[in-house]
This record gives structure tokens, C-alpha cells and sequence, in this order.
């Protein structure tokens, strides 16, 4: 098979599902390719029977994702909730992965997504040739999974038009999915379930509708709770996309993470680490992706046009690009953040020259 830049969580962690499969002996729901505990296991990670080694792809409340797994092994849906970067669509892919092993029937929610890709859609020239049939028939992705018994996934529900976003009712309420060109319904068989992903800052943009959220029920994803636990996501987040497009450059130090994840976190919260010095915040999100993407960009710098070490130099760029999203507002806020915080603080004067110089 040839090489792709990044597959899909089923064939990335093929040996780790395999492993998971072969020592499960739980009850598995309809369809399910793995147990509850086992996919919570495949998804927060642990050492199997075996030795081998089942890596987290998700670091926080274990709780959380126990109701999320218990969710979909019922007929509710599930929504995951959260700020933007906390980790939705990672834990979305993952889910499907493990329980359908198949994580690419997906809608990627925008303000233009129709109808047909919730519900179908025709190939026109087989419709005029031939009338409305099963063969005419365009399956979105939603009507592929309630005939396989599988999980689908929509990213960024609240994105979708509010009229679009109501299609999913009758689907999710009924268990079935109206074809009146045809006078036929698809009726889901069990292991159907959806998993939907919104954003909390897209409150407001396409509401759901009440009578949608009762059909869902709700985990909402946190920032991380730590700086320690921050900084572990996005040290294996950097890892694993530096594998997979080979960037020439070494890991990262352990202590580069943790200043642009501080930076990131003091930021946000709108104080200093030790609570001593509030802050102002600036207009720009600062999750945690994209502390990944400051981080990665830095040794794409580092290893095509430096020394393969990661430096504060490497990172200014990514760093000031990120925080600074509204040149008026941020820029101020971002100056001051330098002058009061990153000049003071020991040890931290190389990023500081940096970030004034890019600035």
C-alpha cells in the first residue's frame, strides 16, 4: 500500500486493536469489534497481558470517557462539547476506530453542508436515465452507518444549518431514515450510533435545536487540567506527527514544551503560573492544538533551515503568530505579556529576544 501522510486511527494503531481483540473475553455490544473496557483501555492507553504496550490517545478524566463509551453502547447519541483544541475530533476518530473499526463515515459540518449529506443524495444521470431507484441512489454517510451497524461521525454539528442539523431527528429518535422517491425507509440495523462534535465558542452561530439535544447526551471535553498534563499531550502529539512527516529535526526538549505551554496556559487563564500577576488576554483561543502546531512548525524551522535542535528561535514565529490573531488588541496585550513576564522570568531571555525580534 502506498504511504499517506496520515491514516485513520484503524490502520495507525492496527497492532494495538488486534492485541486489545485477541485477550478481550467481555461482552461486546451488537457489532461492536471491541468491548466497553477494552475501548477505554485502546483509548486512554495501559500495558496489555501480553506486553504489549497500548499507547493513550487521550490524557484526562478516565470518567469522562467511560460515559462516552457507555453512551454509544445505548441509543443515545453522543455530543462531545468543548473549546476549540481540547481534543473532540481525536477522541471522535478514535472511538470509531475502535468500536466500528472504521472511522472514516464522517460529515464534516460547515455553513454549506446540505441535506443530502446527512440523508443521500442521486447520481442525476442514472435518475434521468432511469427514474428514482435503489441504483440512483447516492448513500451519505450517515445512511452507510445505520446499514453496517456503525458508528458515523459529525464534526462541528453547530456549524451545520439549523434546518440541515434537524434532519438527524427522526434518525436518531426513529432509527430510521425516510426514502419517499423510493416509498421505502432505511431502517438501521444495531450497532448504529452517531457521534457528533460542537464547539463552545460556536454558540449562537446554528443553535440545536431542543427537540435535536435530547437526542444526545453530552460529555464535555476540558482544557487540561495541568501543566504537567498539557504539556504530556502535546509532547505525543509533536512525536507522532514528526514520525509521520519525517521532519529531520530532533525531539523537542521536554523543557521548550513546557515555556510555550506555559505561555499558552498564563495567557488563557489571564494570570501568571504562581497566581501572583494578573494578565490581560488576548482574542486568540491558545488551545492546546495549537500549541502543537507552535511546536511542530518550530522544528520544521529547526531541522530544514537550522541545526535539527529546537530553539526559542525556531519558535518565536509560531509563538507570536499564534497569540497575535487581532494586530490592535493582541499586539498590545502580547508586548506586555513579554516585557512583564518572559523578560523577567530566569532563564527564559533567549525567547524573549526572539519574540521581540519577530515582533
Amino acid at each position: 500500500m502506498n504511504s499517506v501522510q496520515r491514516q485513520p486511527g484503524e490502520l495507525q494503531f492496527a497492532e494495538e486493536l488486534a492485541a486489545l481483540a485477541v485477550l478481550d473475553t467481555r461482552q461486546r455490544p451488537p457489532h461492536w469489534k471491541l468491548s466497553p473496557w477494552a475501548v477505554v483501555t485502546y483509548i486512554l492507553g495501559g500495558q496489555l497481558d501480553n506486553g504489549i504496550t497500548v499507547t493513550p490517545k487521550y490524557i484526562g478524566q478516565r470518567r469522562l470517557i467511560e460515559i462516552a463509551v457507555a453512551t454509544l453502547a445505548t441509543d443515545r447519541a453522543l455530543l462531545l462539547l468543548g473549546l476549540p483544541g481540547t481534543a473532540k475530533s481525536w477522541v471522535s476518530e478514535h472511538l470509531a476506530a475502535a468500536i466500528s473499526g472504521n472511522s472514516t463515515l464522517m460529515v464534516q459540518g460547515t455553513a454549506g453542508t446540505p441535506e443530502e449529506a446527512i440523508r443521500y443524495g442521486w447520481n442525476y444521470a442514472l435518475l434521468l436515465a432511469k427514474g428514482p431507484s435503489r441504483q440512483a441512489l447516492v448513500r451519505s454517510p450517515v445512511m452507510r452507518a445505520m446499514e453496517e451497524g456503525s458508528l458515523v461521525r459529525v464534526e462541528e454539528l453547530t456549524r451545520v444549518p439549523a434546518d440541515v442539523q434537524d434532519t438527524l431527528i427522526t434518525i436518531l429518535s426513529e432509527k430510521m431514515l425516510p426514502i419517499p422517491e423510493l416509498g421505502e425507509e432505511c431502517r438501521a440495523v444495531p450497532g448504529f450510533n452517531l457521534i457528533a462534535t460542537a464547539n463552545n465558542k460556536d454558540r449562537g452561530v446554528n443553535e440545536m435545536s431542543s427537540a435535536l439535544k435530547r437526542r444526545f447526551n453530552t460529555v464535555i471535553l476540558p482544557t487540561p487540567d495541568t501543566l504537567e498534563e498539557e504539556v504530556a499531550i502535546v509532547q505525543m502529539r509533536v512525536d507522532s506527527l514528526g514520525r509521520a512527516l519525517e521532519l529531520p529535526a530532533e525531539a523537542p526538549a521536554l523543557a521548550e514544551i513546557r515555556r510555550i505551554v506555559t505561555i499558552f496556559r498564563e495567557l488563557r487563564e489571564g494570570k501568571t503560573e504562581d497566581g501572583k500577576s494578573k494578565l490581560k488576554s488576548p482574542s486568540s483561543t491558545l488551545s492546546t492544538a495549537e500549541a502543537i502546531g507552535v511546536v511542530s512548525n518550530g522544528l520544521a524551522l529547526a531541522g530544514h533551515f537550522g541545526d535539527g535542535k529546537l530553539s526559542a528561535h525556531d519558535i518565536a514565529s509560531g509563538l507570536v503568530g499564534a497569540v497575535v490573531k487581532d494586530p490592535v488588541h493582541d499586539g498590545v496585550v502580547w508586548r506586555e505579556y513579554l516585557e512583564t513576564v518572559v523578560k523577567e522570568r530566569d532563564g527564559w531571555k533567549d525567547l524573549y529576544r526572539a519574540c521581540r525580534d519577530h515582533a
